[in-house]
């Protein structure tokens, strides 16, 4: 199927009116792989984050194009019937989808599943596309195939978010693979974080792709989403969890009966090395407390003369367990 070179995709907002988002194609020349333009900054990112997350259940990874999404109206700031016009427009001009007049109206929390959660409209008129149970129940039956979720090996694993105040919590990070025909020079690319900045994205890719290497190759290509809790970070000890989260995901790492709480970072994931991290006994603290029966805990080796006395007794009175790394792979 040929791809045009533009393509759009209505959608009708709250008030009635009907919205157009245009999906452009163009050489992508090292440029972003989506980029969206909307009257508001928020509406933005969303889109464009809404587009990625979509992209995840595709079989064929393509980085040759970039595709440029707009909105010719402001939807309100808790709108979200836009979503699926915008994942349609994509799909259009990449040549995905027959291109054709189409107007829709749906939303999801799980695109990176290819599922479609709902829609928004009351009294819909005949010929709109609806996304949810009532209508489009996922991305896989617009061509006439099964659910694409059933495709995606998913795992999350959490890390101390430690500020020193109140506000200490965990947070998560998930990891989705799905197999896919991936050129060894698109690794990096096929490696999705929607939810941060470019730098944030450039340090995922580089953390897995280092994990993996050491690995060694196993003759299969993943098309890959990384996805956060929202509270806000800083620093790298996530990254330990990140490697766990897709070791277990890619089924290279056992599934423990309750969580992973991890928190260590490296800057030789390439050859499995685990190194210390800040702050470990007020971390060592907020995870005591967190822990639930099943969870098991992972901190670095390096870090093991700064774990405060009797940290692993309380976890195994709350019946979590407990190791000190040196390496993945080994834990």
């Amino acid at each position: 199927m040929s791809a045009p070179h533009t393509a759009e995709c209505r959608t009708i907002l709250a008030d009635g009116s009907i919205a157009t988002l245009t999906a452009t194609r163009r050489p992508r020349e090292g440029r972003a792989d989506v980029k969206c333009s909307a009257p508001r900054l928020d509406l933005a990112e969303r889109m464009q984050q809404v587009v990625r997350l979509a992209r995840h259940t595709e079989v064929r990874f393509d980085s040759r194009d970039q595709v440029m999404i707009s909105i010719d109206r402001c939807p309100g700031p808790e709108e979200r019937d836009w979503e699926l016009a915008a994942v349609l427009a994509d799909r259009m001009v990449r040549g995905l989808l027959p291109a054709r007049a189409l107007l829709a109206n749906g939303w999801s929390d799980a695109w990176h599943l290819g599922r479609i959660g709902g829609h928004g409209l009351r009294a819909a008129p005949a010929d709109v596309l609806l996304g949810g149970p009532d209508g489009l129940p996922h991305l896989g039956a617009l061509a006439g195939h099964p659910d694409p979720s059933a495709r995606v090996s998913s795992a999350r694993a959490w890390f101390p978010l430690h500020s020193g105040g109140a506000d200490d919590s965990l947070g998560w990070v998930e990891v989705n693979v799905v197999p896919a025909e991936v050129a060894a020079e698109d690794e990096e690319a096929a490696i999705a974080v929607p939810t941060l900045d470019l730098s944030g994205q450039q340090a995922v890719r580089a953390v897995l792709l280092g994990a993996r290497h050491f690995d060694g190759r196993v003759g299969r290509g993943w098309r890959t989403t990384v996805r956060f809790s929202p509270a806000r970070f800083e620093g790298n000890s996530y990254e330990l969890a990140l490697v766990m989260a897709d070791r277990i995901a890619r089924g290279r790492e056992f599934v423990p009966r309750g969580r992973i709480l991890a928190s260590g970072c490296s800057s030789s994931w390439h050859a499995g090395v685990v190194e210390a991290v800040q702050a470990v006994a007020e971390k060592c603290a907020l995870l005591a407390n967190e822990a639930a029966p099943g969870d098991r805990v992972l901190l670095p080796r390096a870090c093991e003369g700064r774990i405060p006395a009797g940290f692993g007794d309380r976890l195994r009175e709350r019946g979590a367990s407990f190791a000190c790394v040196e390496r993945i792979g080994i834990v």
